[in-house]
């Protein structure tokens, strides 16, 4: 961003903290890789490559991804409302609604035979325990975050990169716990941005016949921290989108992005952050696919695709 790395760095220290606390938590007995959602499917890569790519394209034409439009939707943006609404809707549309049957034709969801995780297959090679791989593998991560010094010297932003990758790991702790200790079981797992933008238009529609669930409250806890963080700063304002071109791409974008988020199993959080704290097959393609997406996206808006551009 602006031609600083600074960005990039924190997104790395975050998924080596989550990965680090992950595996840590695997060490101590307070989780099991198994029943996680993203480890009980064989990995399809031509759905995180599809997927990623959609997302990406999706995220570039709207301008922001589902965290980030809940994050602005918190601080009195209405053009987020509007990619918040049309993505909740649009991956249910394929995940559950009139496209289900094609997704599902066209990448079927067939059960894991192994863990579909780096970590497993490392350290059989390197003859280490999967825990020990993991977070050997996320501390290295961090420690590469490092190089340069950049990052040693912005406190703020190594602070809330260590917190983004903590809140992973307690959603994989927490969902795990209530999975074990229930009195019925809960899927496992953590922090994602586009089924559960779904989930909670059907929450807030049917509470009464619907119970909470992790995604939900993810959502909530979002916006109500987006919402207080913008009245402390000062920055809430209520905004609206004045050019109608801008609307009919942000609606464009989101609908893209609900899909893309389906096909691949997750959004620029689910996969590059959840995901990726259990070493899962497909985060890193998923991931590379989100950035490609987004650089044609940006690319199209900026300059074109005309020949020679």
């Amino acid at each position: 961003y602006a031609g600083s790395p600074l960005r990039m760095r924190m997104w790395g220290v975050a998924i080596g903290v989550a990965i680090t606390g992950s595996f840590a938590l695997v060490a101590t007995d307070m989780l099991d890789l198994s029943p996680t959602v993203y480890l009980q499917l064989t990995w399809n890569p031509f759905a995180s490559i599809i997927g990623g790519l959609l997302f990406g394209y999706g995220m570039a034409l709207s301008g922001n991804c589902g965290y980030g439009a809940l994050a602005r939707l918190g601080g009195g943006d209405l053009r987020a409302f509007v990619i918040v609404a049309v993505m909740g809707v649009s991956a249910y549309v394929i995940i559950s609604g009139p496209l289900a049957w094609l997704r599902v034709l066209i990448f079927p969801d067939l059960p894991a035979e192994t863990l579909p995780s780096l970590a497993p297959l490392l350290a059989g090679l390197f003859g280490l325990s999967v825990p020990t791989t993991g977070i050997l593998i996320g501390l290295i991560l961090i420690g590469a975050m490092f190089v340069g010094g950049e990052m040693a010297r912005a406190p703020k932003e190594l602070f809330w990169a260590t917190m983004a990758g903590l809140a992973v790991v307690i959603g994989w702790g927490g969902t795990y716990w209530i999975y074990s200790n229930g009195f019925s079981p809960i899927p496992v797992e953590s922090h994602t941005y586009s089924a559960p933008l779904g989930d909670t238009i059907f929450w807030l529609m049917t509470a009464s016949g619907t119970s909470l669930n992790f995604g939900v409250g993810s959502v909530i806890g979002v916006l109500a921290g987006a919402f207080l963080g913008s009245l402390f700063k000062g920055h809430f304002r209520w905004e609206a989108c004045e050019d109608p071109r801008e609307l009919r791409r942000q609606i464009g974008g989101a609908v893209l992005m609900g899909f893309g988020a389906v096909i691949a199993f997750g959004c620029s959080i689910g996969q590059g952050l959840s995901a990726f704290s259990l070493l899962y097959y497909g985060a890193p393609v998923t991931f590379l696919g989100i950035l490609i997406g987004a650089a044609l996206g940006l690319r199209q808006l900026i300059a074109g695709f005309s020949v020679g551009a």
